[in-house]
Order: structure tokens, then sequence, then C-alpha cells
């Protein structure tokens, strides 16, 4: 669901920040309190009234109005702690907190926080006394010519000397005369630094630094640098003055170190740091710290941001910054130019009307609003600075120009404005100007090491045993006996994505490629019975665009978490004129292993009346998009047409980019049980050409189209396209992702742990291969084809409830509570579970009896409603149970799960809910009852243990088993080794339990036993 997000202030920032955030999809509406005319009606943008000022107030229209997200603009708020406030209210809040914003509210603690940290700084006193002050201006030994008032001062508060006495008569204005208020009764006096001066902002999660591009601010109001200081009359970004190796040395001496030192005093930095920098010869120094976008400066930042900034602001504040960091253009500058109002920063006159506004947005360009205001239907000045006028082009100089036109071409009788914004950068470019380089020739090195940098954290997220993830080196490393191999064979494959990519270049949507590419390989692997160890890929590309190969590389990384396997490495190669603008190619490799004795497949064991599983795919997967292009164009459809084979309001595009499904984590489990004979992945040649790769020779493959149900896709491709019956099965999987080998015995079994996660059938058998049969005799397909469901929102949805029977009788999900008191990993697997579409479960409602525990923010953030009873609270357990048990059927639960409930639940609640109420207990019960079971487990020398989901009863651990898995105890076990390894079946076993009663497949008897439905679904 969209979010409403609140923008606090009435600046060009505030205005910047809004114009970005409306352009995501995720945000409904941004609210800008109190905004200016700018953003009084402008698409998703519109003004608030709220009293921003008064915390309690704001925080309650928040929740009256659903705000998902307040971000604070200016610093005063900061300072005043209005983060804290909105936190605690329960307001999402994006900024630091006040003990942070000590940063720039105090000028003296920043500095001392500096020296504390050995951040570089410029020498330094602080000082009340202005006598003091000036004894100490006459007698350092270095040029202590700069004067700062040490409390906020609206970005004017700092004196920039030209000797001592003047020195000393800024302290005298600040100090005596008041010019900065209360924010001047404490004055720092610097060290007068030389050098470029730069602003280099980040996003800070609280433990990880994510750098914006460097820029460069102007703080004198004429050209030239003459002039009053004022809040800044232009900026540009980037800044071409500061070199790589200059960046990489502020984010870790600067940047990360204040991150850190935050950290360690107790006041973690989630939020916008800002440092002011001067690039001096001894190196880059602080001059300021703010905690907030700068202005000028978001209104270039802002305009280069390629991610979307609702999702940084949120990945910011969870933590995810080192995981999914912001991606920025890097082939583009952006400048703007501040329109002032005449006598600023004096007295100014206001009411100025001002025209050419839309004009100047035909140029395009974009002009962000500051001191405006809206009368008589026109837009008038109302502040000191008015406009800010920002182009973004493909260079400085042409940046420059334009923004320039754009002021020229606005009506603002009277307006002070510089026409040299970006003067010290043009002049740098100048003088460096040298030969040809390998950029122009096409290959864009930097660009790559700015990818690299972007997706050396997603490959660090997929690491497993056996290998660190860490990229960089020549060639990566995997340690087999680490990851628990004893007599392993290596497996290898290597695949593409085929015509999909076209799709996918079309559509402008690449985030789905690399599920397709790593699926592709790790299902192959698969075949062998391998486990998937590690992945490396291919890019190849005209020109790099770092945004589309971060999304590729991405989705790539995303999937090698999904399958298991590390993303070890990679290849992006820049090939100019090999593609065309927006082209680019993809392949990938897969390394896997399989223990000599569980290779696969095991064609001495496979005979005649084997059963055969199939497994649901996603859709076409990543194979024949040659022929379904070729069909589109027949039918004359484009990809941004709606769809008629996917879910409503999805396009054709959107629904051809479904990725393929990843098999690794359902399938290795089952296939270390010894049950599956053998596996095919429906890749290339379908289901014709792929299922007899795994078969012996003597033996063909029966299979019944009737069995399974076929995606509306493949029914549309086929009418569409006129398809044979031969030409589906040859080319597409045609609803069947994979397909198993499997004894007879052990069908249900397997088709239970299957069915537990996704959709899989019984769907034909094998059968001894006739002299002039084909190797797969494929039945119903045309005749199922006829018949497939309609896509997902029409009649049958299967996401609204699966069809039994003839089809019409739609079943409801059962609605599930959860009752926790900890960390809630069970709980994150049952969810996980219940977002399958195929799922019979719905959990409505997560309780706890602890407050502020991990387990209730998980199930915030996967939108499921909380309550906490508190058992502290109650004083009996009657009161407490009579509590959770109103929740429950408040919100008309069937089906309760007790995930890490560490509470004994009384006779009567029992008494109430049974046949409905589920534990899960770490043993194979009736052995190890109780709390230790592990321990006991290992005190006893069993050599087998597990995990038990039952129907709970009055006696403790004694109820119906419903599943249970098995867990070998090693010989070097402990009890942390082992209860690791039940914790892991625990995530299997629960939800399957939960689908076999949610589903109907599982009830309690009267007599207390367990009644199986052969009938049910699942």
């Amino acid at each position: 669901m969209a979010e409403r997000v609140l923008v606090m202030g009435s600046g060009g920032r505030e205005h910047a920040l809004a114009w970005k955030l409306a352009q995501s999809p995720l945000v409904q509406q941004v609210l800008v309190a109190p905004g200016n005319a700018g953003t009084v009606h402008s698409g998703k943008i519109r003004n608030s009234e709220v009293s921003v000022s008064n915390h309690s107030i704001l925080a309650q229209f928040c929740k009256d109005h659903n705000v998902g997200l307040v971000v604070v603009g200016p610093e005063v708020p900061l300072a005043a702690g209005i983060v804290d406030d909105l936190t605690a209210a329960g307001v999402p809040c994006f900024g630091p907190s006040a003990r942070a914003s000590q940063l720039e509210a105090s000028k003296s603690f920043s500095k001392a926080f500096m020296d504390r940290h050995g951040i570089p700084t410029a020498r330094w006193g602080s000082f009340t006394d202005p006598e003091e002050a000036c004894s100490y201006i006459r007698q350092a030994s270095f040029p202590a010519l700069v004067v700062k008032a040490s409390g906020l001062a609206a970005g004017k508060g700092v004196i920039v000397a030209g000797d001592q006495e003047e020195a000393c008569r800024a302290v005298l204005d600040i100090m005596k005369d008041k010019a900065f208020g209360s924010a001047g009764e404490t004055v720092v006096v610097e060290e007068l630094l030389e050098g470029e001066e730069v602003s280099c902002l980040c996003f800070s999660d609280g433990t990880n630094v994510s750098p914006m591009p460097p820029a460069q601010d102007h703080k004198r109001l004429l050209d030239g640098d003459l002039g009053p200081n004022t809040g800044g009359m232009g900026a540009y970004c980037p800044t071409p003055q500061v070199t790589g190796e200059q960046l990489q040395l502020i984010r870790e001496m600067v940047l990360q170190k204040t991150v850190d030192g935050m950290k360690e005093e107790g006041a973690p930095y989630l939020g916008v740091l800002y440092a002011g920098l001067m690039l001096t010869k001894q190196g880059p120094k602080v001059l300021e710290f703010n905690c907030r976008f700068g202005d000028p400066e978001c209104q270039v930042l802002m305009p280069l941001l390629n991610s979307d900034l609702y999702e940084v602001l949120l990945n910011t504040l969870n933590g995810k910054l080192a995981s999914c960091p912001p991606v920025w253009h890097s082939s583009n500058s952006a400048l703007t130019v501040v329109m002032a109002s005449k006598g600023y920063p004096g007295p100014y006159e206001k009411g100025v009307e001002i025209t050419g506004l839309t004009q100047v947005e035909e140029m395009g360009l974009q002009v962000f609003h500051a001191g405006t205001a809206l009368k008589e239907g026109g837009v008038v000045s109302s502040g000191g600075r008015v406009l800010a006028v920002t182009a973004v082009r493909s260079s400085l100089e042409t940046a420059l120009q334009a923004a320039n036109q754009g002021v020229a071409a606005l009506g603002f009788p009277g307006a002070v404005y510089r026409h040299d914004i970006g003067h010290r950068a043009v002049a740098h470019l100048r003088q460096h100007r040298r030969g040809l380089t390998y950029k122009d020739s096409g290959v864009d090195i930097a660009a790559g090491n700015q990818l690299v940098d972007l997706i050396k954290p997603l490959a660090k997220a997929t690491s497993r045993a056996g290998c660190n993830a860490e990229l960089g080196g020549f060639a990566g490393l995997f340690d087999l006996k680490a990851a628990g191999f004893t007599d392993p064979i290596l497996v290898s494959g290597t695949d593409g994505v085929g015509t999909k990519l076209k799709v996918a270049q079309a559509c402008q949507q690449h985030g789905t490629l690399g599920q397709d590419l790593v699926a592709m390989c790790v299902n192959d692997v698969l075949a062998q019975g391998a486990e998937p160890l590690f992945f490396l890929d291919y890019f190849s590309c005209g020109a790099l665009d770092v945004a589309m190969a971060a999304s590729v590389i991405g989705g790539i990384a995303k999937a090698c978490g999904l399958a298991g396997c590390t993303l070890l490495g990679g290849e992006t190669a820049e090939m100019p004129g090999v593609y065309g603008p927006g082209e680019y190619d993809l392949a990938g490799f897969c390394v896997g292993a399989v223990e000599r004795r569980a290779l696969l497949p095991r064609m001495e064991d496979i005979s005649e009346g084997d059963v055969l599983i199939g497994l649901a795919s996603s859709g076409v997967h990543s194979n024949g998009f040659s022929l379904v292009r070729k069909v589109l164009e027949k039918a004359g459809l484009e990809y941004s047409a709606p769809s008629p084979f996917g879910p409503a309001g999805q396009t054709v595009g959107e629904a051809l980019l479904t990725p393929t499904k990843i098999y690794s984590r359902l399938l290795m489990p089952i296939m270390r049980g010894g049950a599956v004979k053998a596996y095919a992945h429906i890749t290339g040649g379908g289901l014709l050409e792929n299922i007899p790769r795994v078969l012996p020779q003597g033996l063909a493959a029966e299979i019944d189209a009737s069995r399974w149900s076929i995606p509306p896709v493949f029914s549309w491709l086929q009418r569409e396209g006129g398809l044979s019956e031969e030409e589906m099965a040859r080319t597409f999987n045609c609803g069947l992702g994979a397909v198993l080998v499997v004894s007879p015995p052990d069908v249900q079994r397997v088709l239970r742990q299957l069915q537990a996660h996704q959709e899989a059938w019984i769907v034909g058998s094998l059968t001894h291969k006739l002299s002039g049969v084909e190797r797969v005799v494929v039945r119903n397909l045309e005749r199922s084809l006829r018949v497939a469901p309609p896509p997902p929102g029409e009649a049958g949805d299967p996401l609204n409830g699966r069809l039994l029977g003839d089809g019409n009788v739609p079943l409801r999900r059962t609605r599930v509570g959860v009752l926790i008191s900890g960390t809630g990993t069970n709980l994150q697997a049952l969810m996980e579970q219940v977002k399958r579409p195929f799922s019979a479960a719905e959990i409505v409602v997560v309780i706890s009896n602890r407050p502020g525990v991990l387990g209730l923010k998980r199930a915030s953030l996967a939108g499921i409603q909380t309550r906490v009873v508190d058992h502290k609270q109650y004083g009996s357990r009657g009161e407490f149970d009579g509590t959770i048990d109103r929740v429950l059927e408040e919100f008309g639960v069937g089906v309760v799960c007790l995930a890490g409930f560490m509470r004994i639940l009384t006779g009567p609640f029992v008494k109430k809910w049974t046949g409905k109420l589920l534990n899960i207990h770490p043993s194979l019960l009736p052995s190890f009852k109780g709390v230790n079971a592990q321990k006991q487990a290992l005190q006893a020398g069993a050599r087998v243990t597990g995990c038990t989901v039952h129907f709970v009863a009055e006696e403790v651990d004694a109820g119906a088993i419903i599943v249970q898995e098995a867990v070998p105890i090693l010989v070097s076990d402990t009890e942390e080794s082992l209860s690791q390894r039940i914790r892991e079946a625990e995530h299997r076993a629960f939800p399957a339990a939960l689908e076999l009663v949610a589903g109907g497949g599982v009830r309690l008897g009267k007599d207390g036993g367990i009644v199986w439905n052969a009938a049910a679904r699942g």
C-alpha cells in the first residue's frame, strides 16, 4: 500500500525532497508543512497547515492522517528532539536524534568530538568570555581568523576575518551585540584553512555510511566570491576537484569515523550527515558538520539520485544501507542558481510578483521554490532566498549555461543572483584538460569502479560456509571442507536468459533478470543432486549504465541468497560499438557439489512404475522467448498493453518478466533424504527433450496435462500463435518447472514435503519404451490448454481462494493467530509460508507477552497486526489467557500457532481451542519432553532427534503429532550446533503442519488422535 509522507520545512531543500519523494510509486501523497508556493498543489504534493513546533500535535496528526514517514528538512526541529518525540509516539521519522544533532547544534561539542575521535579539523578554541577569545586570536601560533557562533544561526553564524582586529570585532558582535542571539553565547575561534571547500554528504544508518557525490556551495552574494556571506547562492555537483582517492579518504577518515564515534558514545547517527570540508595540502579537514541536507546542495543532489528516495530513506532507517546502497547518475552534472530578493542578506522587499515559471520548466529546467507565496493566484516573493533554478546536463559548462538562461527567462524585478556558479570547477577542468583517455573511447573505468563499490556489499551478504564472498581479487576461493563435504564431486553449469533480455530492455525493467539467470544455472546443477555453492556472472554492454547494471547484478545477488549460493565474482565488460544504446547481455556460471554416494540421476534404481512429480513453474521462465516475441508481433500486442494472461492491472511486459523459480532450497533437504531418484529441469526443449535426459534408455515417460494447473500465458500463446501440441511441449515448460522421479512408496511423503512450500502434483509415471514410441508422451495437453484457469483476479483467482471439484467453489484462507515471546524466527518461517499464493493460511494477528521483542517488528514489517498482552500486568494466569482469547476472537482466528511462546496456557484456554492450537517442540516426541530437550538428547547418547509439531493438550508436550522431522546427532555436536540444525528443521516442519491443518488435510479426532483427509487441498 502506498504511503503518505510529510516533509517538514518551507525552503528550496524541502521542495526538492518533496519533488523527489513524489516520484516514488510507493508514495501516495507528499505533505509539506508549512511549504511554499511551489508545494501548494503539484501532482502528489500538497501543503499542510499542521503545527510542526508542537510535537504532540504533529504526532497525532500523523496517526490521524496515516502518515507513514516524516522527513525533517531544517536543523532547528532536529536539535529540539523532533525525531525522538515522533519515534516515541510510534511515527517513523527520518533524521538524527537530539543527542546526535549536537554535531551541528553545538560547534564546541562538534570540535571536541572530532578531537576525541581523531577526525581531522582546524585548530580551535571555545570561549564564553569575549576577552579570552580575543586574547586567543592575538596569541595563536596560526591565523585564528574564523569566528563561529557555537549554536544554530541559520547557516550564517560564521565570519572569516581578514586580520586579527576584524576577528576580534566579530567576537564582540556575536557575544556582546548578540548578532546571532543566544546562538552566540559561546564562540569557537578556528584556524583559517587554505584550499578548496567542498560539501560531502552521506546517508548513515547508524553503522554504515553511503556517500553522496561531492558538491560545492557558493556562500558569497556576488560573482567572484565577493559581497556578504549568505545562506548559499548556488551549488553544483559533482565537484571534479575531489579525486577518487580523496573521496575514499573522506569516507573512511571523516564520515565513517564520525558515525562510529557517535555509536561508541551512545548516540547512533541515523539520517543525513553533511561534512563541510577544506581540501588542504595536509589532506581533507572538517570545517563543520550539519545534520541534514544542505540548502542549496539538496537542489543538485536530488536530481542526480537515480534510486527511489523513499526506499533509500527506509533502508537508512532499517539499517540496510550496506545491502541496498543508493545509486546515482554518474554521467551528468547538476547546477543550481539561487535568486534572492533585493537587499538580501539584509532587509529585503516582499510581495514582488514572479513570472515565467512555466516557460523555464519547458526549457527542461527544474525551479525549486524557497521564499515564495501565492497571492491572488500568482506567485510572489516572501523571503530572502526565493528560487533555485536547477539544470542537469552532460557537462558542468552546459549545466551552467542552461541554468543562467533559465534565470534570465524569469520575471523577478530586482532579483539578485550570481552568474558564475561552478567557476572554480570550470577553471579546474580547463587547467587539467589533456589528451585522449580510455573514457573518450567509450570505456568509463570510474563508472565500473562505482558499480563494483555498489555490488560489493550485495555479494558480501551472500557469504556462506566455505566462502566469504569478498570481491576484488583475481579469482575466488571456495573451501569444500569448511562447507561440510567429505567425498564431493563438483558439478558446473552455465546458461543465459535468452531473448527475455529484449523484453526487459524494452520495458526498462531489469531487476528480475538476475533471478532468471541464477535459476537457469542453479536448477541445472540440481539435476546431478548438487548443492549450489557459488555463482559468477558476466555482464556485457556498449556503454555502462551504472544504475541499470546495479539493478541487474543486485537481482543476481538477491537470487543467490534465495538459492543458498555465494556470488563469488563476475565480469563487467564495456564494449563500445558491439551493443546499441541500452543493450546488454548476460551469462551465468554456477558450481555445486554433491557427495559421491548421492549423485543423481540414479539410473540403476530408476524402474518401470516409478512416479513422476511435477513442480509448478511461475510461467514461461526463461526459454522460448524468441517464439513468445513472434506471437506478440503476430497479435499486434505491445509490452505496455494490459496483459490478457496476467493478473488484473498487469501489463504484458510485467507478466512476461515474472522471474524463473529457484528450486534448490526446496529440493536439497528432500534430495538428501534419498527418495528422489532423478530430477529434470524443464528448460530449453520443454517437456519432450528434458525428461529423457535423466531416464535409462529402456524407459519412457507418460504424463497427463490434466493433472496440473497450466498458467494462462501458455493457453494464450497456443491460441494466438496457432501452435501445435508438439510445438508447445517441445518449446515451453507448460506449467512444470521441474519433474522428479520417485518410487511409489515414497510418493506421498515427498509430495507432502513439496506441497508445504509450493504447488506440486503427481503428473505421470514411467513405462517400458515401445519401439517407435516417443520417450515422452504428453496426454491431454491440447485439451488442458483450452480449459486452463483464468488469470489471477478473474473468476477462480487462486490468490483469492483455491478451487475444488468443478472449479466453482472458492475456498477462503484460514485465519491464523501466532503467539510469541521473543525473536520470532519460527514466526518468520510461518509468514514466508503464508505469503505463497497457494497457502491455505493467512496470519491476521501476532500477539506477544513481552513488549518490544524482535518478533513484533518482523510482523509489523510484513504488514501484520500486532498486540502486546504483557503477562506482568495481570493478577492471574486466567486473566492473562482471557485477554489473549478476546484478541483472538476479535480477529476471527481459526488456528493458533505457539511460536516460541514462553507461557503455560491454562486448562480452560486449551479446552476452548482444542484442535486449533499448534505447538512445536525441539525433539521427536514423546522423547525428551519439557525444557532443555537438546541437552537431554545429548546426555542420553541418542543418535537422532528432531522437532515435532503437535496439537496442544492440557498435559505438556502430549498432544497428537502432526509433523515430525528427524535431525541426526553428530559426534561433534554441542547444544548450540544441535539447536541450530533443529531450528532449521523447525522452519520447515511448522509451515508444513500449518498448511495441513489450515487446508483441512489433518484434524484432531474425537479420541484425541490424528484424522487425515486425503481429499483436502495441498
